[in-house]
């Protein structure tokens, strides 16, 4: 049975660039991240999976979906978008996930071509928190440069909090630290 699912996420990874706008990696020093969005900065909508992988068999998975747009921060080119981050994770002795509620936006600096810096935040409380979790915030800062027109890399912070449903240790960071990855447009 396992086999079987692993093939599953190999060949469904493999064909995922060719209905993406984007893949994205990342590494902090614990985990591993991928993450593909469907659609590109100029629709009106955002659809995204990502897996991640952390050290000692934690596995978690995300599905996204926001309204976005464009905008402008003073004069600053933004992109910008509202709405959940369904995060679902397991481990040997907990699992659970929450469907969080928030947004994302990523600034250009025109003075600087290839320069931007994104920030995302969502959070949900524990009527959208399910399984073992009572909350869940995930917060994510990065500063990027476009290396070439389809390939950008970027540095920055993730974080990945659930507060565990009636357990001593309350809280448990399942995604923290200081990451760098690279994003391939399609």
């Amino acid at each position: 049975m396992k086999a079987s699912r692993i093939s599953v996420l190999v060949l469904s990874l493999a064909a995922a660039p060719v209905f993406a706008s984007d893949l994205d990696l990342s590494l902090t020093n614990d985990s591993v991240k991928g993450q593909v969005n469907f659609f590109g900065n100029n629709n009106d909508l955002q659809l995204g999976a990502g897996y991640t992988y952390h050290e000692g068999s934690r596995h978690i998975g995300n599905v996204d979906f926001h309204a976005q747009g464009r905008t402008a921060l003073g004069n600053l080119p933004t992109t910008a978008g509202i709405g959940v981050r369904a995060i679902g994770y397991e481990q040997d002795h907990f699992d659970g996930g929450a469907v969080g509620l928030g947004g994302f936006a990523t600034v250009n600096i025109p003075r600087a071509p290839g320069l931007s810096f994104t920030g995302g935040l969502h959070y949900a409380p524990s009527i959208l928190s399910f399984g073992d979790s009572d909350d869940m915030t995930s917060v994510e800062l990065r500063a990027n440069y476009r290396v070439i027109r389809n390939a950008e890399v970027f540095a920055g912070y993730r974080y990945l909090n659930t507060e565990l449903d009636g357990r001593s240790s309350a809280d448990v960071n399942l995604d923290e630290g200081v990451m760098a990855g690279m994003k391939i447009f399609f």
